[in-house]
């Protein structure tokens, strides 16, 4: 295809869901007002050590307060779709009980506000929230917070179902288990390896339970969930290297999507379970549950990973019976974060899934690159690095599309600098960049960039 200026354009299908992503914590702030009580990230990021600089998401980036000047961008950037998160901690505060009137009202005139401007939204009902109430209960290591995140899911249904279609169960389940419970560098800080695939198992137990109360209902509900994928390459062919790379792979990727589409852990995940932990708490009937059919399949892809076997240094791990092996450099080209972009992963992901499950639709929930983004007088942030970053992630993209794989849509990660976790404010993977003292919003040169490929619905080659 060749636009008006005659370049060369690749295009992408007339319905593609062009979006741009955020969740709560990370940008509502507002954390003790309108009936909100503290989640796990609040305990975490006060206590010190835990995130860089001492920071927290107290104010974030005041979008509970701002979400009309938010939307105005998002309208004017074209946006077709914005996925955000809903606040557990905000919507239900004790995890149990009744919805908060003040988070239902919060949350409908923000979903108005969308559908005003014509963006269609997408709500993500865990994105690593956790209520303290149910966390000083056992958290994800207790299997009874998956039935009350059932219910939580069957209030937003009940209260937001008729302005919302399509939902986000769980995001990145493998972060919320493995860096909350084994490794402890994320909320809520636990080291705790083999326990930590316990609460895998309870997150995709709440993710089958959620998918069942959504679907219930008068109103229609599109349900999937975005775990974060990544390809994993052996540094090596020898045989151990090998090994290495596929315990990473049943620990990133197959451990989070084979038994929601299969109705069953496979053998070999389910002998990885019993080696690190057992298999007990995995009921009879769970299996069932996990694998209730979904709608589609959300990715969120940063990286590629490559590995290679090595010897257990007794350090806390992300990786539960997987502690020897050792990651590597996949190029030499990375994000201020230190992530290998390695967009030729993208595709590789996406070419995947379509061949393992025909027929899935597939949305791209997260995609995005932080840098150190240095803004002028006017908090302009010429990004020419993220450019070409998201401009060889939507070729990618193209590519799926032209070899088959059913993509619906991209959600850019993120719509706006904001609070990176672990990482405080230093990383921004924004679009639009924040001044956090003024929380002034200024387009980047990426933004401008995104909105003509809306614009072009394409990417000039």
């Amino acid at each position: 295809m060749t636009d008006h200026d005659g370049a060369d354009l690749l295009g992408f299908p007339a319905d593609f869901r062009w979006g741009a992503a955020t969740s709560a914590y990370q940008i509502e702030g507002a954390v003790a007002e309108g009936g909100r009580k503290p989640s796990i990230w609040d305990t975490f990021a006060r206590t010190p050590g835990k995130v860089a600089g001492g920071e927290t998401g107290d104010i974030a980036v005041e979008h509970y307060k701002r979400f009309p000047e938010d939307v105005a961008l998002m309208a004017d950037l074209g946006l077709r779709a914005y996925r955000f998160s809903l606040s557990w901690a905000r919507f239900q505060p004790d995890g149990r009980g009744p919805a908060n009137p003040e988070a239902v009202s919060f949350y409908r005139r923000l979903l108005e506000c969308l559908h005003e401007n014509g963006i269609e939204p997408v709500a993500t009902l865990y994105h690593w929230d956790l209520p303290q109430a149910l966390e000083e209960e056992g958290g994800w290591l207790n299997r009874n917070t998956a039935y009350r995140f059932a219910e939580y899911a069957e209030l937003a249904k009940q209260a937001l179902g008729d302005l919302v279609q399509t939902w986000v169960t769980v995001n990145e389940p493998w972060c919320a288990a493995f860096l909350g419970y084994s490794s402890g560098i994320h909320a809520p800080g636990v080291q705790d390896p083999p326990a930590s695939l316990r609460a895998a198992h309870h997150l995709l137990l709440a993710h089958g339970l959620a998918n069942q109360r959504l679907k219930t209902g008068p109103h229609p509900a599109q349900v999937g969930l975005a775990p974060n994928f990544y390809p994993v390459d052996p540094l090596t062919d020898s045989p151990a290297d090998a090994d290495a790379a596929a315990r990473i792979d049943l620990l990133q990727n197959r451990l989070f999507l084979e038994p929601v589409m299969k109705g069953g852990y496979p053998d070999d995940v389910r002998a990885h379970f019993a080696a690190v932990c057992g298999t007990e708490h995995i009921r009879p009937g769970d299996e069932e549950i996990i694998g209730e059919p979904i709608d589609f399949v959300g990715v969120n892809y940063y990286s590629v990973y490559q590995v290679s076997a090595g010897t257990a240094d007794g350090e806390p791990t992300s990786w539960p019976g997987a502690e020897d092996v050792r990651f590597h450099r996949y190029n030499e080209r990375t994000t201020h974060i230190g992530w290998d972009v390695a967009p030729d992963g993208l595709l590789r992901t996406l070419e995947r899934i379509g061949k393992e499950y025909p027929g899935l639709p597939i949305y791209i929930t997260e995609n995005g690159a932080a840098y150190d983004d240095k803004a002028d007088e006017n908090g302009f942030v010429q990004d020419d690095d993220r450019v070409a970053f998201l401009r060889d992630h939507f070729a990618a993209v193209h590519t799926a599309l032209q070899r088959g794989v059913d993509v619906r849509g991209y959600f850019l990660w993120s719509l706006m600098d904001n609070f990176e976790w672990a990482e405080g404010y230093g990383m921004r993977f924004g679009i639009v960049h924040v001044d956090y003292e003024t929380q002034r919003r200024t387009r980047k040169a990426s933004a401008d960039f995104y909105a003509e490929v809306i614009r072009a619905n394409g990417v000039r080659a």
